[in-house]
């Protein structure tokens, strides 16, 4: 009975990590251990550990004589509402979670199961970096990590959850997932710390302020999201993962759903507001259209000109691109350009439709737009939309500008069912602005004039629909259904791009 017992011994060595007192500490710091957060992130009960007695083969600097069960990062896999999820959660109490050789050989030995078995990988980073003992081998450790991160992208949804440091090269490893949560006040992510920006620019700055929650998804849109705590943000990394197919060769999830298909929404007749400059809010309109009215926002705090996030229609999972006429009456810009085209890619590489929702006056003009290479950024939300061969619904609620037109998912770009509502505007500018062009030098009454003219022509969808740009001008209480029956027919669309061995998206 004595193995029996030694191993129970072991197991139970192993589950304490660096020991008691370094777990106090870690909850001092509001923080949960590597184990906890596990507990939290998976069902109760189905989480099965890989690895648990690995130990580091460093000699160096004494480093023979600590050799901690785990070596700071616990893997295995588990499920998430019954479907199934790799994950490895790094432990701050193992000598401050640092990354060793074979700490990123356990971390790789998940995520080539994953890519294996066709399921989504969960990262959990709480660590001091590289362990500096090991040198260049730990450096290999990170490098075989991004490669798999490589790899993986587009074949298995990656999540990143970065629950305390995540510096130097261990960056790039969450910069090449899928989506980023961070938690507030607890984490945070540099390539350089405060110190060497002090020493090498002579920038005052705390950790904070240069790598925080707050920066990466306001500033930098680095990160996806931010969260109060990490009970938190493992609660709504479950929600996220429910939306998620497990694979790119898996359909979307479709869950039970208790909304109406045929659901009228009458005041959407009145959403869009008489006056063409008055802005409304479009999350909204998203609100009204999904089931159950549950929209999970992505990149909420950056970019706040253009919205996207998950929706369900009949139960199953679409991803959601729609102009905000509240923030800068929802110009597409270089941010919001970047952060729509990253999304539609991900969207299309894991077979999920897209809906976009339009009301865009167009680019937004000035120097810094220009000089930032709004053309190139642009071009990317542009590509994005062409390249994706995902079902594509677009509804144009109001204005329809110019390039910003076409860049939005029309009828050019493939989208397969392009509505838009009476009160849309689909014409190549503002009428002010092309009247002053083709009247050039009038009186200003007879460009007032001229003006009125122009937008009883143009400034609605009719002549878009005469040319066959637009599929149907529908009544705007009646969007839910319409779309719901666009993506129903869309289901067994098939399309493909000629072979190439990989697109040359404008970076």
């Amino acid at each position: 009975m004595d193995i029996l017992q030694e191993l129970e011994d072991r197991r139970a060595d192993a589950r304490l990590g660096g020991g008691e007192k370094r777990i106090a500490a870690q909850h001092s710091k509001g923080k949960l251990t590597a184990r906890e957060r596990i507990d939290l992130l998976l069902d109760e009960g189905s989480f099965e550990e890989f690895d648990m007695f690995v130990a580091h083969r460093c000699t160096d600097f004494g480093m023979d004589k600590d050799r901690p069960a785990g070596d700071g990062v616990v893997t295995g896999w588990g499920t998430i509402n019954g479907r199934m999820v790799y994950v490895f959660s790094q432990d701050f109490t193992v000598m401050g979670g640092s990354v060793s050789e074979t700490h990123g050989k356990k971390i790789c030995k998940i995520m080539d199961l994953a890519m294996q078995n066709g399921a989504p990988v969960i990262g959990i980073n709480d660590s001091g970096g590289a362990r500096i003992q090991e040198g260049v081998a730990s450096l290999a450790a990170y490098g075989d990590v991004f490669q798999r991160n490589i790899t993986a992208s587009g074949v298995v949804p990656q999540i990143s959850l970065i629950m305390g440091p995540c510096a130097g090269g261990a960056v790039y490893s969450p910069a090449m997932t899928d989506f980023i949560f961070m938690v507030k006040d607890s984490s945070y992510m540099f390539v350089t710390g405060p110190d060497v920006a002090k020493t090498v620019t002579n920038e005052i700055v705390t950790a904070e302020e240069l790598g925080g929650a707050s920066t990466h998804t306001r500033k930098s849109s680095v990160a996806d999201g931010a969260f109060e705590n990490d009970v938190e943000a493992l609660a709504e990394t479950r929600r996220l993962f429910d939306f998620l197919p497990l694979n790119n060769r898996d359909q979307p999830p479709v869950r039970p759903f208790f909304d109406d298909v045929n659901r009228i929404e009458e005041s959407l007749d009145t959403l869009v507001p008489a006056n063409p400059n008055t802005p409304y809010d479009m999350k909204e309109l998203i609100l009204k259209i999904a089931d159950e009215g549950d929209f999970y926002e992505i990149q909420a705090e950056f970019a706040k000109n253009i919205l996207t996030g998950f929706i369900r229609l009949e139960g199953a999972t679409v991803g959601v691109v729609a102009n905000q006429p509240m923030v800068l009456a929802g110009c597409l810009d270089i941010d919001s350009s970047r952060k729509a085209a990253r999304f539609v890619r991900f969207c299309d590489a894991f077979e999920i439709p897209v809906l976009t929702l339009v009301d865009v006056p167009g680019f937004l003009p000035g120097t810094s737009q220009e000089y930032g290479g709004v053309i190139k950024h642009g071009a990317k939300l542009l590509y994005a939309y062409g390249e994706a061969t995902v079902p594509k619904v677009t509804v144009i609620t109001r204005k329809a500008y110019g390039g910003a037109y076409v860049v939005m998912a029309s009828k050019h770009l493939q989208a397969d069912f392009n509505y838009a509502w009476p009160t849309s505007e689909i014409a190549v500018m503002g009428a002010k602005g092309a009247t002053e062009i083709i009247h050039r030098g009038k009186s200003p009454e007879e460009i007032a004039a001229r003006t009125a003219e122009y937008e009883a022509r143009f400034a609605n969808p009719f002549v878009a629909a005469e040319k066959g740009f637009i599929d149907e001008v529908i009544m705007p209480h009646s969007t839910r259904k319409r779309i719901c029956r666009a993506f129903a027919s869309l289901r067994s669309k098939k399309t493909q791009m000629p072979w190439k061995k990989h697109d040359n998206i404008p970076l």
